[in-house]
């Protein structure tokens, strides 16, 4: 138990150093890059909102990025606990709730944010829906996005290993 090579330790920026080489050589994204990709994708959909809705009016660019910054911070923040609260109901509705609360939070980023407006609730509810649909469609086609996942293994004295899902869901 007591040799070395058993109980050896990975230093952490050892760690972080191979992970972004073996994301570099999968041509990833790292987690940072990620985050400002999916930002400017949610800044895209709410710019094309109000072209299909006439419910909403986006003033400018920089008022879909403060937009989609808020919506994402909303998101994080206040959805789960929503979602938690309204369990019942969601469960009741068979997870239909879940555009109400979307709707909610769109509204409420309508309120926080100069520059975009929502008249109704239909309108933010409708507009939840074009942000979830394309929003889900552009973040697949972007690197890391859908379903990739990498999971790390650790085993005893034998160092790590990566393990990369690929979209076709095979492990690598």
């Amino acid at each position: 138990m007591n040799d070395p090579e058993t109980r050896r330790v990975i230093k952490m920026e050892d760690y972080r150093r191979h992970s972004a080489q073996k994301t570099e050589e999968r041509g990833e994204t790292s987690l940072m890059s990620g985050v400002l990709v999916r930002w400017l994708i949610t800044t895209i959909a709410i710019l094309v909102i109000p072209y299909v809705l006439s419910g909403v009016r986006v003033e400018g660019f920089w008022s879909a990025l403060l937009g989609a910054a808020v919506l994402g911070i909303l998101n994080a923040l206040v959805r789960p606990l929503l979602i938690l609260l309204t369990l019942p109901l969601t469960i009741v509705t068979l997870g239909f709730f879940i555009l109400v609360i979307n709707a909610l939070l769109f509204q409420l980023a309508g309120a926080l944010v100069p520059g975009l407006y929502v008249s109704s609730f239909w309108s933010a509810l409708f507009a939840s829906i074009i942000v979830s649909i394309v929003s889900w469609i552009m973040n697949s086609m972007v690197a890391g996005g859908g379903s990739d996942r990498t999971i790390v293994v650790r085993r005893w004295g034998k160092g790590s290993v990566d393990m990369h899902k690929d979209r076709s869901g095979r492990w690598e």
